[in-house]
């Protein structure tokens, strides 16, 4: 399926319901300006390789463009601008001020020693230097980057450029202008979710029963604040396959598991599951926490979970939104389940301006105010237009981007 195709389907269907200007949502459906790049690569053997490069600049209405940059095999342009169409909402809707934008290489990282990675991320950035700044586009980690990376494109940027200028990369490492509490915000923040949903008895979830879809940083983070909440985490999974004990898994063993054996698979004490399994099974919470459009209309009629919290961006069809909604799913959407890795780094952003330090536990819980509030908003919202969160939310966010506009 084409994610963007995906995107676009649910801004409009939002957009139908809260009755907003038909020209401006043409507007969003298409992105301001997508570059690709050709990045050559001296390899350590003496040869060189040609490497794709992508970034994509979606909507700049309510401030920078902000977005992370993707290393992976299968990046491609339609991904590429679905995730930046995306990060404009979810700026709008954690109520940021940035605009959104996505990058990536075509690259499978695993297969570059560290200083032909470091020659790929400066060549990146050699590449579309022009395009970036803190007041007109600031990237980030997403997958397979982090901060290190972010570290050698922020040193390359401030060569070329003869400037310091910290706050045009965010997800830095900490002793190099990062922010504390990045690295689990984004875990944390859907955290923040679930709790507020079990305090206020939004759904009913009497067994507090978790599957996670997905065992990188969002999912082991999570998984970690909502077994804090009291929650039994009964399923995992990663690349490789999935586990399930209905007793609840020790997810630090698990990590530990996986991180000897590469897999959390053949974990003791539980049974080895498929993704597809794990998806459907007999739970209070299915999260979602990999990769895009694993829930379809083939298998939403098979989601037995009363909550679905969208950890990993676009993981539900737009044609399975229905079939959920008529089965009585709540679907917590991914721009607002997952938005506190880009609400934290909007913190980095005004603490490297500002020239401010902020301790890790203050960002935390500025995190948690902000999205549980912009949570409460969106409830609101789709009580009176009697809709789904996602319509909800794309509404809400949708509606700032256009006054801005």
């Amino acid at each position: 399926m084409n994610p963007f195709k995906s995107a676009k389907e649910q801004l409009l269907r939002a957009v139908e319901i809260g009755g907003l200007s038909k020209y401006k949502a043409e507007i969003l459906l298409h992105p301001d300006r997508y570059v690709e790049v050709a990045i050559p690569v001296q390899m350590d053997d003496g040869t060189q390789k040609i490497f794709t490069g992508f970034r994509c600049q979606h909507n700049n209405s309510r401030g920078p463009y902000k977005g992370g940059i993707r290393y992976h095999q299968d990046v491609n342009l339609d991904e590429v601008k679905a995730l930046s169409f995306w990060m404009s909402f979810k700026c709008a809707l954690i109520d940021i001020p940035f605009g959104g934008g996505k990058g990536g290489v075509i690259v499978d990282p695993k297969k570059l020693s560290d200083i032909e990675l470091e020659r790929l991320s400066r060549g990146w950035v050699q590449k579309i230097w022009r395009l970036l700044g803190p007041q007109v586009d600031v990237p980030a980690p997403d997958v397979n980057t982090n901060g290190k990376i972010m570290g050698w494109m922020l040193d390359e940027y401030e060569k070329i450029t003869g400037s310091k200028a910290p706050a045009t990369f965010t997800g830095k490492d900490v002793g190099h202008g990062g922010s504390e509490g990045r690295t689990e915000a984004t875990g944390y923040g859907g955290g923040n979710l679930v709790e507020e949903i079990l305090q206020k008895q939004i759904v009913d979830l009497p067994r507090k029963t978790v599957a996670i879809q997905g065992l990188g940083n969002v999912g082991s983070y999570f998984a970690e604040y909502v077994f804090k909440l009291g929650c039994k985490v009964v399923a995992l999974s990663d690349s490789k396959g999935g586990i399930i004990n209905m007793d609840g898994l020790n997810v630090q063993e698990v990590e530990a598991h996986k991180k000897a054996t590469g897999s959390v698979k053949d974990f003791t004490g539980a049974r080895n599951v498929s993704q597809e399994e794990l998806l459907e099974l007999d739970v209070d919470v299915l999260v979602p926490a990999a990769l895009e459009n694993v829930i379809v209309p083939e298998n939403a009629g098979k989601i037995r979970a009363r909550l679905v919290v969208e950890m990993a961006n676009g993981p539900t069809a737009a044609e399975a939104d229905p079939i959920l909604e008529q089965n009585g799913v709540l679907v917590v959407p991914d721009f607002l389940a997952n938005s506190g890795g880009v609400c934290v780094s909007y913190y980095e952003w005004y603490q490297n301006i500002h020239q401010e330090k902020w301790a890790g536990h203050f960002v935390l819980e500025k995190l948690k105010t902000q999205i549980t509030s912009q949570f409460h908003e969106v409830l609101q919202l789709a009580k009176e237009k009697n809709t789904t969160l996602r319509n909800a939310a794309y509404i809400l966010a949708a509606s700032r981007i256009m006054e801005k506009m």
